[in-house]
């Protein structure tokens, strides 16, 4: 009897502990521990940029940690190029983004905003000695750099006869200004000073402060759980005084007073059918895509060309006798293939002009030429090497068959071995030329607008990122098929047996 009761008062004790266990993890907010994925991009000092040892920084990164510590979460902080934020959200890849994002109607009807964490407005940024640029007035028919898909870009287009230059990041339209190749740049007001301040943008002044009235917010995707406990989170750094050391931290002044709520709330898209509306947005975009498409032919061609003669050349001095002159042949072709040609690019655009100013002499790069300039030299890298190969290729005798008829060293590369190297190059030179034409969306990081950068500037205005790079796919897709098909006639028509397979049939 006494072990019967021991056992029973054994299995009620178990069970009223297991109780208080269930009644105490319900007390727990479900939030502790929960990490959420915030996208930035690290180019907009001093909201958002990385530091010396490569740690990001800035007045947002210390806001959405002081958010995450209040709400009881934690942060894993994801860089993301700016027109790459809202897709990402809408993919729901990452769960928020603080990155200087501007409360819009156009935005709020895609994604969703928390209340606003910061007050601004846009400036206009002009060179120290440009006496002809008073104000926002004065900008007509004038250069003008911008950040792709921001407001600065969309207040940018309403100046009669602009020429827009649309850059990923707002140190490369800053830059543009400094290396004089744009009359001004249309920015946020705090970053233009940022950089004018710090030093690290000298000969430039702002003309003109605050030309709209702007709202930062902390982006969502829409109908996300995570704006309430951002929301919370933001609430409580307002009202305990964390946001008002942070700010006087970066800005060195007492903070504006903010808008309780988001000033566009629960907007939403029209109720049209997504296939039909994505449809609809593919057929607005292509006269533009192929717009872009052309001036994606226009770079090829050229810059294959000019590659094609440079290649050529130095394939043929990579096989000379001389040491020293085939070593410099060689050290190109290192360097070329060895660095990437996103880094090329900047360095023929951005870098040389810089340089050179630095120096006293003003030059300044035209976008056309400098792309060309650098997928050119990059190409001929490549082209070299497949030059030299076809031309190794060649059996031996044939130049001295030549050589025994009387044919100079010219002649014999002129009429015996180049002809029949370059039928056996003309595989590899395909695969160039069709890389090639791939590889020139590169040149839009230095704002010309050619395929890709068609499409992001469509992007930009409507947010469609899926439909439109589905898109632009297409039309590159298009564009190789067609060069591969040309190249396969080529080497048909440039091999005397196929030809006659051919014919014969």
């Amino acid at each position: 009897m006494a072990k019967y009761s021991f056992i029973r008062w054994l299995r009620l004790s178990l069970v009223i502990s297991f109780s208080c266990l269930l009644l105490a993890g319900c007390g727990v907010n479900p939030t502790a521990g929960k990490t959420l994925r915030i996208a930035t991009e690290p180019a907009f000092p001093p909201f958002e940029f990385q530091g010396k040892g490569g740690e990001l920084q800035g007045f947002s990164i210390d806001l959405m940690n002081a958010i995450a510590s209040s709400a009881n979460f934690k942060v894993d902080f994801q860089s993301l190029p700016f027109d790459g934020i809202i897709p990402a959200l809408q993919a729901k890849t990452v769960d928020a983004a603080i990155s200087s994002i501007t409360i819009t109607e156009e935005r709020a009807k895609t994604i969703s905003f928390s209340r606003p964490y910061f007050k601004a407005g846009l400036a206009i940024a002009i060179r120290a000695d440009n006496q002809n640029i008073t104000g926002f007035d004065s900008l007509k028919n004038k250069k003008i750099a911008v950040q792709i898909g921001t407001t600065g870009a969309a207040k940018a287009k309403s100046i009669p006869g602009v020429q827009i230059r649309s850059f990923d990041s707002a140190p490369l339209a800053l830059q543009e200004l400094f290396n004089g190749n744009v009359d001004a740049v249309i920015n946020d007001a705090p970053v233009t000073l940022y950089a004018i301040n710090t030093g690290n943008l000298k000969g430039i002044k702002i003309v003109q402060q605050l030309l709209t009235e702007e709202f930062y917010g902390i982006a969502t995707a829409k109908n996300s759980p995570n704006l309430a406990l951002i929301n919370d989170g933001l609430d409580r750094v307002l009202k305990n005084g964390t946001y008002s050391q942070i700010y006087r931290k970066w800005f060195k002044t007492e903070p504006p007073s903010l808008p309780v709520k988001s000033p566009f709330e629960n907007q939403t898209n029209a109720g049209t059918p997504k296939i039909l509306t994505s449809i609809g947005v593919i057929f607005q975009a292509f006269p533009t895509l192929l717009q872009g498409a052309l001036v994606t032919l226009q770079l090829t061609i050229l810059s294959v060309v000019f590659g094609l003669i440079g290649g050529s050349l130095i394939g043929i001095i990579r096989l000379s006798h001389v040491a020293p002159v085939r070593w410099v042949a060689r050290a190109y072709v290192d360097f070329f293939r060895g660095t990437p040609l996103l880094l090329q690019i900047f360095m023929i655009y951005f870098g040389l002009p810089a340089i050179l100013q630095e120096l006293g002499l003003t030059f300044t790069f035209d976008r056309l030429t400098a792309g060309v300039i650098a997928l050119s030299l990059n190409s001929a890298a490549y082209i070299a090497e497949v030059v030299r190969a076809g031309i190794q290729s060649i059996e031996p005798g044939q130049a001295e068959a030549a050589q025994s008829l009387g044919l100079s060293s010219v002649q014999i590369m002129s009429y015996v071995i180049f002809p029949q190297a370059f039928r056996r190059m003309i595989p590899p030179l395909g695969n160039e030329f069709i890389s090639l034409l791939k590889d020139t969306s590169l040149v839009s990081v230095i704002g010309f607008e050619e395929l890709v950068r068609k499409g992001q500037l469509i992007i930009a205005d409507n947010y469609r990122a899926f439909e439109i790079y589905a898109a632009v796919a297409v039309v590159y897709l298009c564009l190789t098929l067609l060069f591969s098909q040309a190249f396969s006639r080529l080497e048909v028509w440039m091999n005397p047996v196929k030809r006659r397979r051919k014919y014969d049939r």
